[in-house]
């Protein structure tokens, strides 16, 4: 039976797909895979479940998400059609890829990056080609200003961390004012500049930002893009052409009470990055090679353990982080997401019982 050809087959389309962070069906485990953050979501975002009226919901949803779009729209300082939503960054990526990649020329990016880019273009059968990253992971601009479909990166990008200058990036957005430039920020406000100020300048740009990181609700799916009105248009016809409801009520009105609270979301964010800091100098302090981050995570590798085999003796002790075998060049680093400070003490602890016994 396992052999046997089905005729329809042949009309079938077929991609290797997104391969997620392992969620583990255990408990006191320390989980450091996913870039979650480790607190949790606004105190609003508490109250909105608590007290919301489920009788609407055999109502549907605003299809334009009203509310939240303005919400976004006010705390970024950007008008209602400069913003799109989604549930969550990889839905509104995935729109914009449909929307904007539509050209016969190849769409670039990185070679080590967001691993969603080229599972979307095999899919969507957009052509593509991706740019190598120098020796220390970082962009190159000028392989970006060549004859192309649309570029797209992460900034910082992912899993490196490394984060790109605001002056490169607007050097590859005006080098490619026929296309189409997207700037994945899923992980920019942990330290770097959104390129989102330059909307207004660029009519050709689009910033993607989610509520997945910096505020703790990865569990709800929300993102978000910011852009000139033109293309937002055009990315909500092409929603509504795909599915009009995609945002449900719970999620629409626990957005607002997230993106509202900048207080309670800095001060989540700063804990985030002084205990990144800490745990940059435990590694280096202990043999470990890595550039640079600004995002809730360290790509880091040891000079006394191969990744692989550091990932499993993690795994063995209920401590999970993300290897990445593929490509060849990057198989002995371990992306490590940045937890909270008990949690990277008891990692850091669990490292030297390991590297003691390598």
């Amino acid at each position: 039976m396992a052999n046997t050809r089905f005729a329809w087959e042949d009309n079938i389309r077929k991609v290797v797909p997104y391969t997620p962070g392992e969620q583990p069906k255990k408990n006191n485990i320390i989980k450091l895979n996913t870039n979650e953050n480790p607190y949790p979501p606004a105190p609003g975002v508490v109250d909105v479940i608590k007290n919301f009226d489920c009788d609407s919901l055999r109502k549907y949803p605003d299809p334009t998400v009203g509310n939240l779009v303005h919400a976004i729209a006010e705390v970024y300082d950007v008008k209602d059609e400069e913003v799109f939503v989604g549930v969550g960054s990889d839905d509104v990526l995935a729109m914009a890829f449909m929307t904007c990649f539509n050209s016969d020329k190849p769409i670039l990016f990185p070679d080590i990056t967001y691993s969603f880019y080229d599972v979307w273009a095999e899919l969507l059968r957009i052509p593509y080609e991706t740019q190598a990253l120098d020796e220390n992971f970082h962009i190159i601009p000028e392989d970006y200003m060549k004859e192309n479909g649309g570029v797209i990166f992460p900034n910082p990008n992912a899993p490196t961390g490394v984060l790109m200058s605001l002056e490169n990036i607007e050097k590859i957005i005006a080098a490619n004012r026929d296309v189409v430039v997207i700037v994945d920020e899923a992980y920019i406000d942990f330290g770097g500049e959104s390129a989102r100020g330059l909307i207004n300048k660029y009519d050709n740009l689009l910033v993607v930002q989610t509520f997945s990181k910096s505020r703790s609700m990865a569990g709800m799916r929300i993102g978000f893009i910011l852009g000139n009105e033109k293309i937002i248009k055009y990315i909500n016809d092409v929603k509504y052409s795909f599915n009009s409801y995609t945002m449900n009520r719970v999620a629409i009105e626990s957005g607002v009470a997230s993106v509202t609270d900048t207080g309670y979301f800095n001060e989540c964010v700063n804990k985030v990055i002084k205990t990144r800091e800490w745990t940059k100098e435990r590694l280096k302090e202990r043999g470990f090679i890595f550039e640079d981050s600004k995002s809730n995570f360290i790509f880091a590798k040891s000079d006394k353990i191969s990744g692989e085999k550091l990932f499993e003796e993690l795994k063995k002790r209920d401590i999970y982080v993300r290897h990445f075998s593929k490509p060849e060049r990057i198989n002995d680093y371990l992306r490590i997401s940045i937890g909270t400070d008990a949690e990277m003490k008891k990692f850091v602890e669990t490292l030297d019982c390991i590297l003691e016994n390598n």
